[in-house]
């Protein structure tokens, strides 16, 4: 008789927390969706500011907005940390050609991959190899790569329901491929852009040169115009891509973190939640990643919106 009462006295208090929790996500779901403020604030990031490329005044404007954000929407505490930040310039030229020997020179969209050196004016031209992954790369060798361009024509895999899976699947041929290119001494790279759709559009992205290893070149062009250059490879050896880009990386910069907190009941015991303000310089940075940051604050004022007080600071 004892075990069957302990037994529903947990059923009742279980479903009693149920009751309790499914209140407070009904409070956090009306307040989302009948005053939901994420839109405004990812409005005046990407349309009044706009793209916030690292160390420049507009990421400087970003840092001023959403501190003055989370002031106004009266945050526990809202301050700025300081780091040194990456100032990366892109610069005015970006140009593409393929040089086929059938067709002749077929211009095309390129994009320069954030970090990377620029070729100078005149640009690099050269035979351009393809390649799918850097085991590829090494079996060619220094004999098959040097004084050459590569090209990183990694696709992603479709078949996995995962796309950010796909995507890293794939991107290490833009984070590390110049490097791994430059070790066997190529002169340039280019890489097919980390995306699964087919257009005519390039995606800039990081690349990360090794120290100690010569910095070369690197751009990106879109998935159609990877699939032409492919398909020209195959059918003629020869085939030349010819590049000019003017990009500069500087000095870093001073530039600030944003940080607002709601205090939790057990004081220094934190869950924290964020996004990055910086954006590359070619887009508004609407998906990457200002949605995050917008809605990072938006987490904190739906709670204190409720008269909510979690656990553990936010």
């Amino acid at each position: 008789m004892k075990n069957i009462l302990i037994i529903l006295c947990l059923t009742s208090s279980f479903a009693y927390a149920q009751t309790e929790d499914e209140k407070v996500i009904r409070e956090i779901y009306d307040q989302a969706l009948k005053n939901g403020h994420s839109y405004e604030m990812l409005e005046v990031l990407t349309k009044r500011i706009g793209a916030r490329l690292s160390g420049t005044p507009e990421a400087a404007a970003a840092v001023e907005y959403t501190k003055q954000e989370m002031n106004r929407l009266a945050f526990d505490q809202v301050f700025l940390q300081e780091v040194m930040v990456p100032r990366w310039t892109r610069g005015n030229v970006e140009k593409a050609t393929i040089i086929s020997e059938n067709r002749g020179s077929i211009e095309i969209k390129t994009t320069t991959l954030g970090n990377s050196v620029g070729t100078g004016i005149g640009g690099i031209v050269s035979q351009v190899i393809e390649v799918k992954d850097f085991d590829e790369l090494k079996t060619l060798g220094e004999s098959g790569v040097k004084g050459k361009i590569v090209f990183f024509n990694r696709p992603f895999d479709r078949g996995m329901v995962n796309v950010f899976g796909a995507y890293s699947g794939a991107v290490n041929q833009r984070g590390s491929g110049a490097s791994e290119a430059a070790k066997l001494g190529a002169i340039g790279v280019v890489v097919r852009s980390m995306a699964v759709n087919s257009d005519d559009y390039p995606h800039t992205g990081s690349l990360r040169y090794q120290e100690g290893v010569p910095q070369i070149p690197a751009v990106a062009i879109s998935t159609n115009d990877a699939d032409l250059l492919s398909a020209l490879i195959k059918k003629e050896s020869a085939t030349k891509f010819f590049f000019e880009t003017h990009a500069v990386q500087e000095e870093d910069v001073l530039s600030h973190n944003v940080i607002g907190e709601l205090k939790g009941k057990k004081g220094n015991s934190f869950i924290a939640v964020g996004g990055h303000l910086d954006s590359w310089d070619v887009g508004e940075g609407a998906h990457d990643d200002g949605s995050g940051c917008v809605q990072s604050i938006e987490a904190l004022r739906i709670l204190k919106a409720i008269g909510y007080t979690p656990n553990n600071t936010l």
